[in-house]
């Protein structure tokens, strides 16, 4: 089983240095995010853990830091469920670096019960989505005046389940937990692309990423018996360090390598829906988006 299972994972590696560079990993305390910063942290970066959890961020800290020499990381509080969280962390960071060349928004929820967050929006919808629009709005002037720059949303092949429900984007009329984590992931994707057609002329480019399916916390919502039986068979899960290659592919590989705007899969380049490539409903989002969250993004 365990040789069916390396099919499905990447093998690509890359040697590239980051001395010099500062990069954000929001959800950086555990999966995904903890094994993305580590990495970066072992090319020379400079790396900020984006947690909502401090005690956990700052554990995540220490165990990189052991476990890569010279590391350097600070972990710093986000909650994308606050937009006052959010704000807070945007001028901490606005405070304390002089430059950020790497913003990775990779901290998400998924198939959760019916909640929301501090502002009233859908909870996946409001973290996955939202928290990350308002979070690179704020930071935009910074990765701006550090150009060459990257942003990269981490999407989910989820998305290709999506639909952006404009009419009842709160769950209130009609709640389904796995369709609105397939919208949040969705609005990744649309964000992705409309936001690299405002910002690629300024010196910003941006990806969304699928990391396939991934043993992380994401997972705790999900029906036990049935993530137990995947795990037992160990047919799709990846791991965390797996699941990160895609997004530091999409950190590290030269741009003129790579398609700003762009869906990755599998360390290349991949298709996204039929939807996530509606450049209609990609505008009216960003519409959307900055009417809810109160702020004017040209």
């Amino acid at each position: 089983m365990q040789v069916v299972r390396y099919l499905f994972v990447s093998k690509w590696s890359s040697d590239v240095s980051l001395e010099g560079k500062t990069a954000i990993v929001t959800g950086a305390n555990v999966g995904i995010g903890k094994e993305t910063a580590k990495d970066l942290a072992s090319r020379g970066a400079r790396v900020i853990l984006a947690c909502r959890d401090m005690a956990k961020g700052e554990q995540a800290v220490r165990d990189i830091m052991r476990e890569v020499e010279g590391a350097r990381v600070v972990a710093k509080q986000l909650d994308l469920a606050d937009t006052k969280s959010i704000c807070l962390f945007a001028e901490n960071v606005y405070n304390s670096e002089r430059s950020l060349h790497f913003l990775i928004n990779n901290a998400g929820v998924a198939i959760c019960p019916h909640a929301t967050t501090v502002d009233g929006y859908e909870m996946q919808f409001g973290v996955n989505h939202l928290g990350h629009f308002f979070l690179t709005f704020l930071l935009l002037d910074l990765l701006k005046h550090s150009a060459p720059s990257r942003i990269i949303n981490v999407s989910s092949a989820a998305h290709a389940m999506g639909r952006i429900h404009f009419e009842d984007l709160s769950g209130e009329k009609n709640y389904h937990p796995v369709r609105a984590y397939a919208q949040s992931k969705l609005a990744n994707v649309l964000f992705t692309r409309e936001l690299a057609k405002r910002t690629e002329a300024l010196g910003v480019t941006t990806y969304s990423v699928d990391p396939g399916m991934v043993n992380t916390e994401i997972t705790r919502h999900i029906r036990r018996p049935v993530v137990d039986i995947i795990k037992t068979f160990n047919l799709l899960f990846r791991t965390p360090a797996e699941g990160a290659y895609t997004t530091i592919y999409c950190t590290v590989t030269p741009e003129n390598q790579l398609q700003t705007g762009g869906y990755y899969r599998d360390c290349a380049i991949a298709k996204s829906c039929r939807a996530g490539q509606d450049d209609g409903i990609a505008v009216k989002l960003w519409a959307v988006s900055c009417h809810l969250l109160g702020i004017c993004w040209r």
